[in-house]
């Protein structure tokens, strides 16, 4: 199973801008553009959990599901 990363999909499917899903996951509004866009490609459990959870979604369907 490879890396995906539907991250702003999800995010756009919940009507979220990246400050709100910041503020929802209490991760930072520059982490969330920079895996978004590609510029962070190493991304900590913790943190993958978090978005996951303020976005009602597994992990793998937002990153590891093509």
């Amino acid at each position: 199973m490879g890396f995906t990363n539907k991250l702003k999909e999800w995010r756009k499917k919940r009507g979220l801008t990246q400050s709100e899903l910041a503020e929802k996951s209490n991760v930072s509004r520059a982490t969330i553009a920079g895996i978004e866009s590609g510029a962070i490609d190493t991304v900590t459990t913790d943190t993958i959990l978090k978005l996951s959870s303020a976005l009602n979604a597994s992990v793998p369907k937002i990153f590891f599901t093509k």
